[in-house]
């Protein structure tokens, strides 16, 4: 009786949860404009209820509600159509209920753009001596103020549909993408079934869209089986999740490559926690269309700033009498003001160096993002990233995983 019970419970909830997913409003709309003939890249946009994003985009990291060092007003100036913020830090602190008075996290920080908020699942490993994890959900011990505090994937779908982002993220059970054995294989099948609990816990789906994450590890048979789950869900699009965890770049970038080949192509493929420029290019070829990092702000409170080579240190005295800006190509307020000689007098001792270096760092990802779709768009993308990747490597010496990459999609460097 208790099997036949449990049975018919199952049913009736995924009778619910297809009632729940079969008329799902239009809260993101996906178009694409041009594909790339050699390789998986494709331009396009994505129509949300705050803003329209063009892709392949690059999401800055506003955790708290803010990017550190920088105005909401500033971001829109750099032409940033979204960014993200986190579930678990901002359900902590200032809490649900400021957020609900506020009318949530748009008029909370004055941004009129899209949002995408994240579950709070990264923290299960960022946070890992502070949380347990169980079925029902995780458990953790706030670093604010040691309470304990329980993420469910009902909790977190509450949360993120008062903080009214026009994207949300599945709770997923992340664990580090080196791990494998049992606890692989029993995060991965457990992010299936909190992805139903989600979406049964959605109360906005007109207004916003949820994101399943493909977990798996660096397991090929793993990866497929959980990518493949997902796509028999009703959802507007998907994530990639589980790397840039300490992996080794050519295992990274083959987990990438077997994804994007079995998510949908007519919806938007989100890889998580992906910033440095490389990466951006390679996997843009791969087939993803969005990405998220904080590490343009970040390496920008340790005084670097990102050029086309790569990063310089401003700290380095070598920039003590160099009256050049940062980059003389750059048209960002910080390059056609300051000189790098007054940033290495100021980089990690004034607040308003971070300011500055921030700005400038942001417009590079922004820029970077623009040429990818127009060299997409007028089909000579596999052009555009042999030079680049010349550029970055003029002896030729390229690292074997970035060859191997991309002659996975038809481009051969120079």
């Amino acid at each position: 009786m208790y099997i036949k019970n449990n049975v018919l419970s199952s049913i009736k909830n995924l009778a619910n949860l297809e009632r729940m997913t079969e008329n799902i409003e239009p809260s993101l709309r996906f178009e694409i404009f041009r594909e790339c003939q050699r390789t998986k890249a494709r331009t396009g946009r994505m129509i949300l209820v705050h803003h329209t994003v063009d892709t392949p985009v690059f999401m800055p990291v506003g955790t708290q509600g803010t990017l550190k060092g920088l105005l909401p007003q500033q971001l829109e100036e750099l032409d940033c159509q979204i960014i993200l913020g986190n579930t678990y830090h901002l359900g902590t602190r200032p809490g649900t209920n400021i957020m609900r008075k506020a009318g949530g996290l748009h008029k909370f920080m004055n941004w009129k753009r899209a949002l995408l908020t994240d579950s709070g699942g990264f923290q299960m490993v960022s946070l890992l001596e502070l949380a347990k994890i169980t079925e029902e959900g995780v458990k953790f011990k706030s670093p604010y103020n040691e309470s304990d505090c329980m993420l469910t994937p009902e909790h977190s779908i509450h949360i993120q549909n008062v903080i009214g982002a026009d994207i949300m993220m599945q709770l997923d059970d992340v664990v580090k993408s080196t791990l494998t054995g049992p606890r692989l294989e029993e995060a991965m099948h457990r992010t299936t079934r909190w992805l139903d609990r989600c979406i049964t816990a959605h109360k906005r789906p007109d207004e916003q869209s949820i994101f399943p994450i493909v977990q798996g590890g660096l397991d090929p048979k793993l990866r497929t089986e959980s990518a493949n789950q997902l796509i028999n869900r009703k959802v507007n699009g998907y994530a990639v999740g589980g790397l840039s965890g300490g992996e080794s770049k050519d295992d990274f970038w083959r987990m990438v490559h077997l994804s994007t080949n079995i998510l949908p192509a007519n919806k938007p493929r989100y890889l998580m926690g992906v910033g440095f420029a490389t990466d951006l290019i390679i996997c843009s070829a791969l087939g993803i269309d969005m990405f998220d990092c904080v590490f343009p702000t970040r390496t920008a409170r340790f005084g670097c700033a990102l050029v086309r080579t790569g990063q310089i240190s401003l700290r380095q005295v070598q920039y003590s009498k160099d009256m050049r800006p940062i980059d003389e190509s750059c048209e960002c307020s910080t390059c056609k003001t300051y000189t790098r000689a007054y940033l290495h007098h100021i980089v990690t001792v004034e607040t308003v160096a971070c300011h500055l270096l921030s700005v400038h760092n942001i417009a590079f990802q922004m820029k970077l993002m623009r040429d990818i779709r127009e060299s997409i768009k007028e089909q000579r993308f596999p052009e555009f990233i042999q030079q680049y990747m010349l550029d970055v490597y003029p002896d030729k010496e390229y690292p074997p995983w970035i060859i191997s990459a991309l002659e996975a999609v038809n481009v051969t460097l120079l």
